[in-house]
C-alpha cells in the first residue's frame, strides 16, 4: 500500500498484482472460525487496490508455486517458508505480466533489513537476477539505500522523493500512512504466509512424511488450515471440527472422506484421512466423543460413515485424556 502510494504521488500509472499461491492465511480462517469473527471478511489486496484507486489483477500460481514450496533452491527458513524463491517466483511472475502487457518496472514494498531471508542486502539482488527484472525493480520504501534503478536513471521516479527506511520496525511505515491518512490497514508486520507458521509447516511435514510424497493438492493445504488434526497412528489421522463454523467447512468434505460425528450428543464433525481398521475406528469415535458434549458420558453413540456412504453407529466410551499421548497433536 505504501509503496505504491508513494509512486501514485510522483503521477506515475500503477496497477496491482495478487498472486493466489493456496498458503494465504487472511480472507479464508477469518470467514470460518467463531474466534475471528469480529475480523474484517475481506480480500486485504482487493481493499487496498480500492483506496488506492487503483486496478488489481489477482492471478492464480498454484500449481506453478508448487515447485517453489516443494523444491526451493535456496531452502526453507525456520519453518517449510520458501522466502528467498517465492520471492523470486513472484517477481519473475510480474515481470512477465509487466512485459505482456506494457508496463515499465516493478515495484514492491520490500525494506531493506525487514525479513531475515528475502530482504537482506545480499539477497535482495538475487531476487532482481534470478526474476530477470534486474534493475527494472525498485522498492520505493528503501531505494536511497540501493544502487539507482533503471526508473530513477531514466528520470521515470524521482530518486529524492523515496525512502530510505531500514531494519525491522515498522514504525516509519506507520508514520507514513498517518501521513496519508491511511488509518485501517492489514498488520504492520506483513505477511499472510501459513508456510511461515510453525504449526501449520508441522502439519504440512508430517502429510507429506504420512503419503512418502511432497506433492500436494489445494483441498490437501486448505484442509491444514482448519480443525485440530490428531494423528493416533502412523496410517491414519482426524480433522476435528472446533466450532460451527469449522464443523460446515468440512461438512463440504464428507463425501471423500470416511467420517464421525456423535448422533447422541452435540459435537464435532470429524474426518478421517488415511486407512482404518476395525480397531482404528473404534479408536476415531472414542476420540470423536471426547472432544463432543458427551466426554463425561459413560457412553456415546457415534456415527460413523465411509466414502462410499455406508453407515453404522458405533456404541463408545470416550477416551480419557490421560490416554491421549501429546504426540497425538499436530
Amino acid at each position: 500500500m505504501l509503496a505504491a502510494k508513494v509512486i501514485l504521488d510522483q503521477g506515475v500509472h500503477v496497477e496491482g498484482i495478487n498472486f493466489y499461491t493456496g498458503f494465504c492465511v487472511e480472507g479464508h480462517t477469518h470467514a470460518i472460525r467463531r474466534e475471528h469473527q469480529n475480523k474484517p471478511k475481506r480480500n486485504n489486496a482487493l481493499w487496498v487496490a480500492e483506496q488506492l484507486g487503483i486496478k488489481l489483477h489477482i492471478i492464480d500460481v498454484i500449481e506453478e508455486y508448487k515447485n517453489v514450496v516443494i523444491n526451493p533452491k535456496h531452502g526453507y527458513g525456520s519453518n517449510l517458508n520458501p522466502c528467498l524463491d517465492c520471492k523470486g517466483f513472484m517477481v519473475r511472475k510480474a515481470h512477465e505480466w509487466m512485459t505482456a502487457h506494457g508496463f515499465d518496472f516493478i515495484i514492491t514494498g520490500e525494506v531493506l533489513g525487514q525479513r531475515p531471508m528475502s530482504q537482506r542486502r545480499d539477497t535482495m539482488p538475487v531476487v532482481a537476477r534470478e526474476s530477470g527484472a534486474h534493475d527494472r525493480l525498485l522498492r520505493p520504501l528503501c531505494a536511497k539505500l540501493l544502487p539507482p534503478t533503471l526508473p530513477e536513471r531514466e528520470g521515470w521516479v524521482e530518486r529524492e522523493k523515496l525512502k530510505e527506511f531500514n531494519g525491522r520496525s515498522r514504525k516509519p511505515q506507520m508514520a507514513l500512512a498517518a501521513n496519508y491518512k491511511l488509518v485501517d490497514y492489514a498488520q504492520p508486520a506483513g505477511g499472510c504466509c501459513f508456510l511461515t507458521n510453525e504449526h501449520y509447516a508441522h502439519k504440512l511435514a508430517d502429510m507429506w512424511q504420512a503419503r512418502g510424497s511432497k506433492q500436494y493438492e489445494l483441498d490437501d493445504i486448505m484442509l491444514l488450515k482448519v480443525g485440530r488434526h490428531l494423528r493416533p497412528r502412523p496410517h491414519f489421522k482426524l480433522i476435528v471440527g472446533r466450532d460451527e463454523g469449522e464443523n460446515n467447512y468440512l461438512n463440504g468434505y464428507r463425501s471423500r472422506y470416511t467420517h464421525l460425528y456423535a448422533r447422541s450428543h452435540v459435537g464435532p464433525l470429524v474426518l478421517l484421512d488415511g486407512q482404518a481398521s476395525a480397531d482404528d475406528l473404534l479408536l476415531a469415535a472414542r476420540l470423536t466423543a471426547r472432544f463432543g458434549k458427551g466426554r463425561d458420558a459413560g457412553c456415546v453413540e457415534v456415527a460413523v460413515t465411509d466414502k462410499s456412504g455406508e453407515s453404522r453407529t458405533l456404541r463408545v466410551t470416550p477416551i480419557a485424556p490421560d490416554e491421549m499421548p501429546a504426540e497425538w497433536y499436530l
